[in-house]
């Protein structure tokens, strides 16, 4: 009998794999929490079957997404990017995962954990969706939008943050007979 999925997850093996495996399960690692809102950000005006698809080459583009190496980058590493096929070569997209690896360290460096910020939000535990409406924004979206552009981080608008959490398990939008729905609810 075939699992009966999200109807967003279509057939795609990628997407499929990325639905049962990772969106919607509560992540909790730093340092994954911010990769998976850069790459919502470079996901902004595209699909996300794309982003993924692209997923690997961007961890090699910006070093597994390591904070503390893309802090480093310069105007040097920008250009190099720029002609990166294998990337979304948007020079403000690329130039707003620099900013926001500074600020990962910054708010690190200031005792600020970052998966304790995120899941702040939320007082640690997900949101639980209804499984029928699934909205592009909530008010706490724009609340953590709103907080994440006052720390300078961009491409964070409140319907890439809604995103993000629905993939990083903030919010549980499986639909209801989608069979990962009643497994995160445990």
């Amino acid at each position: 009998m075939e699992r009966v999925r999200c109807r967003w997850a279509g057939s795609d093996p990628l997407y499929c794999a990325y639905h049962d495996a990772e969106w919607g399960v509560p992540e909790h690692d730093s340092r994954m929490l911010w990769e998976m809102l850069m790459l919502e950000g470079f996901q902004a005006g595209l699909s996300w079957i794309t982003i993924l698809r692209k997923r690997e080459a961007f961890r090699a583009a910006f070093a597994g997404f390591d904070p503390d190496r893309v802090a480093t980058y310069g105007p040097e590493d920008v250009e190099r990017l720029m002609g990166d096929p294998g990337i979304v070569r948007a020079r403000a997209k690329i130039e707003a995962t620099i900013a926001g690896a500074r600020i990962f360290c910054a708010m690190r460096e200031a005792g600020k954990d970052f998966s304790a910020y995120v899941w702040s939000f939320v007082d640690g535990k997900p949101i639980e969706g209804d499984g029928i409406h699934v909205p592009a924004q909530t008010d706490l979206s724009a609340a953590i939008s709103k907080d994440l552009k006052k720390r300078g981080f961009k491409f964070v608008g409140p319907t890439i943050v809604y995103a993000w959490m629905q993939a990083i398990g903030m919010v549980n939008d499986h639909a209801a007979d989608c069979f990962r729905r009643t497994e995160l609810q445990r």
